[in-house]
């Protein structure tokens, strides 16, 4: 469901698709529509932090990281956790480094440079409960609210219209009698 994240800009400093890309990816191991949780077992945890380059670490930080971001990008069913972790950085003639490979540190070291860069507000979560994908707000205004206005906009404005036309014809009857 997730678009592809381009580079943006907050003045005159550049976000890096890296980093959106693997906190979108983190955010949605959790795929409320399909009930799926990559956190839910150790081994699918290790596969998703191998596939990336990462060591796993354990399964209870990556559930404590990923519910912490939810509740930050403001998934209400989140829990709101306080996560610490220790990150390793380099400083090399090209300027410093990450050289921490466990999932969680690199994870929430990408969110710190989000943050940092003015980017973090981009990152939210659909409004659909039957969804609560995460996604990047690309929009200028920084104003779109669904993660995909084709599927769930398009759900709830319909659910919406459904509503309205339903009052109204209660209202028409009610007037008649």
């Amino acid at each position: 469901m997730s678009a592809q994240p381009s580079l943006t800009y907050s003045g005159d400093v550049a976000a890096e698709p890296a980093d959106i890309t693997l906190v979108l990816d983190f955010l949605n191991t959790l795929d409320v529509e399909d009930d799926v949780d990559v956190l839910r077992e150790s081994g699918t945890w290790r596969q998703w932090a191998q596939d990336r380059g990462l060591r796993a670490g354990a399964l209870t930080a990556g559930v404590q990281a990923r519910d912490a971001l939810r509740a930050a990008v403001g998934d209400p069913a989140a829990r709101q956790e306080r996560v610490r972790t220790a990150i390793q950085i380099e400083l090399t003639g090209a300027g410093p480094e990450l050289t921490s490979t466990d999932a969680v540190g690199a994870v929430l070291a990408a969110a710190a440079r989000l943050n940092v860069l003015g980017e973090w507000e981009r990152m939210k979560i659909c409004p659909a409960d039957d969804c609560r994908w995460a996604f990047f707000d690309h929009s200028r205004n920084r104003s779109r609210t669904w993660c995909s206005m084709q599927v769930c906009g398009n759900r709830e404005k319909a659910r919406a219209w459904r509503e309205r036309a339903a009052a109204e014809q209660a209202g028409q009857g009610a007037a008649i009698e």
